[in-house]
């Protein structure tokens, strides 16, 4: 036997160099392979409503001004992973299912796309705003619930106020729960319809506020306005 054959053999037989080689080729070939079949990471955005999508013409100064803000939820949806209920009181967190941004600022984003169409006036802001501009209503909304459930549906629960800052009266008050079915083991679908649950709730603030009697002070504006027209 040759004296490179021995040492392989004596190296072999004490756990020594060629073993502890091995053992790291082995361990870089399993870190490897695990790296080949980890998924990559998708990521998503709410839409608004298919026709303030599609809106082709501009939108100008309506009659309403609106403010949207502040607009809250849990600190575990406002997270960059798509979040789950898989029952009562549990949890799922998808790391490889994730929000293209902020979750918080696309829901505000998209509710402000909505009740622009809805309302048909661009001046609906996002407060706090870089713009000054005085809005009729502002939009304070606590999000408790936005996520796909165990039932096939999608859920948002919502407690909502519509506020007249010139008044400093709040005008409505409600608490509101939507739901929207999605596909099993679709995410798409899911965040497909969390902003299905978004523009329904955009349409019941829009529905109101259009259905609100003139406030005392902002009828006396209307009044000076016309005798001054």
């Amino acid at each position: 036997m040759s004296a490179g054959l021995r040492q392989v053999v004596r190296e072999m037989a004490t756990g020594g160099t060629f073993a502890l080689r091995w053992e790291t080729l082995m361990a870089g070939a399993i870190w490897l392979a695990g790296c080949a079949s980890t998924p990559p990471a998708s990521f998503h955005t709410l839409s608004p409503l298919p026709e303030a999508r599609d809106r082709q013409a501009s939108l100008t100064e309506g009659e309403l001004s609106l403010g949207i803000g502040p607009v809250t939820l849990p600190d575990f949806l406002d997270r960059p992973q798509l979040v789950t209920r898989p029952g009562a009181n549990r949890l799922e967190v998808d790391e490889f299912q994730r929000w293209g941004g902020s979750l918080r600022a696309d829901i505000v984003n998209i509710l402000g796309e909505n009740l622009a169409h809805l309302l048909g006036t661009s001046q609906v802001l996002i407060l706090p705003a870089e713009v000054r501009v005085p809005v009729r209503y502002r939009l304070i909304a606590d999000i408790l619930r936005f996520e796909p459930g165990d039932d096939g549906q999608a859920h948002l629960k919502v407690r909502w106020a519509l506020i007249d800052p010139a008044a400093e009266t709040t005008r409505a008050m409600r608490e509101s729960s939507y739901r929207q079915p999605y596909a099993p083991a679709d995410p798409d679908s899911q965040v497909a319809a969390l902003s299905a649950c978004l523009g329904a709730f955009s349409r019941e603030v829009a529905a109101t506020l259009l259905g609100l009697p003139m406030s005392p002070q902002a009828a006396s504006e209307t009044v000076v306005s016309t005798l001054a027209d």
